[in-house]
């Protein structure tokens, strides 16, 4: 059992995530929204699906979305900031899927609650926004996603900063809030300088409204990265994560807000309501507890902890949780306590931030930190983080002070021991102008990096803080940090002869070809060691030839670096005597999906299967049917049969209505037609 949280702290039994390899992502191309909502026919009953996330080692197409099909998956997305697919599969294919050598990673699909409605606007006084918005500072234009149930952007005090956004529950462009929740957080955000109401922290910010959560206020990561990549192509700059779960959704969610991170968003988070009275334990929930998001305790009027507040070494700061007048859906008003109602605030002295010229979510996360009014013991604390956030201070340009920022790499970033690092940043000085080329690196792991605004450097294996230093001509100094991670890699191995699921004839002269690579010790394809699961070790090096004992055969090619890392690539294949076709020719399956266009359903497919009477696959058989469209002629279609026995017809912008194929007949060597179309239908 684990916990969730909503209006109540709630127990249910959520899946255990998959345990498996670990996964090795590519350098990731960001910028191009692509998710699939196509609905694919097939014989297995959506009953008996369960929701995954699928990675793999390269961005997926075409080939993966027909690997996914081919195990009677349903694609929900495709995405482009992590190389992974959201869909529903049979349980029993999750195993098929994990034996695939593009396929790194199969996670389920983690359910997630609104967080915190536990029953005036006090907080937004408290952390001084009233002040930075007497200074001009108001947040004006700053992008801020609500990543929650929807907004009502109707309500006359958001009205004016509702700038529209996505639902991805129901798949369209109107993210009305059916729950409450999420209009309640975007109040406390950016509910307008009117008069009347409320006001928000930034009620200049505009804001964006990314539904994720139903009306019961549940809903699925996978719609979460969705709205992640939606953040990232539409030029977010903050979102506000009040939803989660106790239980770890995994590493593709874990990599999907890294990757937002490191692409210049600023990501808070709710860090839970499973904490207790006194404050012990580490229950802070995802996604706040990863290093890519900040996460938000809760505080009371007197600046005490709330008790349901959660607790851990992951929590970084604080702000007023309890009793929070916001908006609601209907052009009302209502009090809710939670970290929900914290995280808003920090969003939004977040968005007070960049307004004020800080833009690096690195740097922005330094600002709340060192700014932030320690409460609790001295210094930072498991139960305040660095205290409850000041958005006076963190706004706050000194006269006179150098202002810094590092702009690349992201904090959070991993690299390779390998990997010459590029640092970037920038420093100004109201009387010494730009003074970028007097800026010092240093690493707490290994001392001095360099100097200036652009340095190139390695680093030692393990975690780093990596600070940029800098001194004005009057001895005022400024600082600002970034943590990194230092991996040393497993070679990578690939396996390029022979195919996996390849079947040969007993005796056959089989050719295995492969290479091995390691970032810092190059080309070491001579040092591959060959396995059979049946036969033991099989051959060595790049390229040679052996025949196998009949039977099926997982094949491992495996190699060592220089520091003992292991990198490990298999296959399947088949040695088995290949049976006579006989008896009579017979469709075993008829399969429809679509593909392509705006929704990826434009064109559709429809796959005929043939056997013999004995179920083994027909290649080179001739197969002749009609597609019949409302019980009318609509097309004829032939084609012959693959290795697999299928042959796929494809119809191009096939127009709505319902499908059925009648076979008019199948040629195959020796064999004779049974005469039968299985029933078959399809409705686009």
């Amino acid at each position: 059992m684990v916990h969730v949280y909503f209006s109540e702290r709630m127990l249910i039994n959520m899946k255990k995530r998959i345990a498996g390899i670990s996964i090795i992502l590519a350098v990731l191309m960001l910028f191009t929204l692509s998710f699939s909502g196509a609905v694919f026919g097939g014989s297995v009953p959506a009953e008996s699906k369960v929701k995954v996330l699928i990675a793999f080692d390269r961005s997926p197409g075409a080939t993966e979305h027909a690997l996914v099909k081919a195990f009677g998956g349903d694609i929900k997305y495709s995405y482009t900031l992590v190389p992974a697919i959201a869909a529903s599969v049979p349980e029993a294919a999750i195993q098929g899927l994990m034996r695939n050598p593009h396929v790194v990673l199969v996670e389920y699909d983690t359910k997630i609650f609104a967080i915190g409605e536990l029953d005036n606007s006090w907080g937004v006084k408290r952390i001084g926004s009233g002040t930075v918005h007497s200074g001009g500072n108001t947040g004006a234009g700053v992008k801020v996603a609500v990543i929650d149930s929807g907004v009502d952007g109707s309500h006359p005090d958001l009205d004016g900063n509702y700038s529209g956004g996505y639902d991805f529950v129901n798949n369209d462009t109107e993210p009305m809030d059916d729950n409450g929740h999420g209009t309640h957080v975007a109040g406390t955000i950016a509910a307008e300088m009117n008069g009347t109401g409320v006001i928000g922290v930034a009620p200049g910010a505009s804001i964006y409204a990314l539904k994720v959560l139903g009306a019961d206020g549940s809903g699925d990561f996978s719609d979460v990265i969705a709205a992640l990549q939606w953040c990232v192509n539409n030029g977010i700059k903050v979102t506000n994560n009040s939803y989660g779960s106790s239980s770890d959704p995994g590493t593709i969610v874990k990599d999907a807000f890294d990757n937002a991170y490191a692409n210049g968003i600023i990501n808070i988070g709710s860090a839970g309501n499973s904490g207790n009275p006194p404050g012990k334990g580490d229950n802070v929930g995802y996604p706040a507890k990863y290093a890519s998001v900040v996460a938000v305790a809760a505080t009371d009027q007197n600046d005490k902890r709330a008790s349901f507040s959660s607790t851990g070494p992951d929590v970084e700061v604080a702000a007023p949780g309890v009793g929070i007048i916001s908006t609601v859906p209907g052009g009302g008003y209502a009090s809710y306590s939670g970290t929900s109602m914290a995280s808003p605030h920090v969003a939004g002295v977040a968005a007070l931030i960049i307004a004020s010229g800080i833009t690096d979510p690195g740097a922005i996360r330094d600002k709340l930190r060192t700014t932030a009014d320690d409460l609790g013991a001295s210094g930072f604390d498991t139960l305040y983080g660095y205290g409850i956030v000041d958005a006076i201070e963190a706004t706050e340009v000194t006269s006179g002070v150098p202002l810094i920022n590092i702009s690349s790499p992201a904090s959070g970033q991993t690299f390779s021991i390998a990997d010459s690092i590029t640092f970037e940043a920038s420093a100004y000085d109201p009387d010494d102008g730009d003074i970028s080329s007097a800026i010092v690196w240093t690493s707490d792991k290994d001392g001095w990096l360099g100097e200036g605004g652009v340095i190139s450097s390695l680093l030692s294996e393990g975690e780093h803080i990596v600070t940029a230093s800098v001194t004005d001509s009057d001895g005022n100094a400024a600082s600002a940090y970034i943590n990194l991670s230092i991996v040393d890699e497993a070679p990578v191995v690939t396996i390029i002869e022979p195919a996996n699921g390849a079947s040969f004839e007993p005796e056959t002269l089989i050719s295995f070809v492969g290479t091995a690579s390691d970032k810092e010790d190059g080309d070491i394809t001579s040092d591959l060691i060959w396995t059979s699961s049946i036969d033991g070790v099989i051959g060595y090096g790049g390229a040679f030839e052996v025949a196998l004992s009949e039977g099926s055969h997982v094949i491992k090619a495996e190699v060592n670096d220089s520091k003992v890392n292991l990198g490990v690539m298999e296959i399947n294949i088949e040695i088995s005597t290949t049976p006579t076709p006989s008896g009579t020719a017979k469709v075993s399956s008829i399969i429809y999906s679509t593909e392509g266009g705006r929704f990826a359903t434009a064109h559709m497919i429809v796959t005929v299967t043939v056997t013999d009477e004995n179920g083994i696959l027909l290649s080179g058989a001739s197969v002749s049917a009609d597609l019949l469209l409302d019980e009318t002629f609509y097309k004829s279609l032939s084609g012959i049969t693959d290795t697999s026995g299928s042959v796929a017809f494809k119809i191009n912008n096939a127009p709505s209505g319902s499908y059925s194929l009648e076979i008019n007949g199948i040629y195959a060597a020796g064999l004779t037609w049974d005469g039968i179309t299985p029933y078959n239908s399809f409705t686009k």
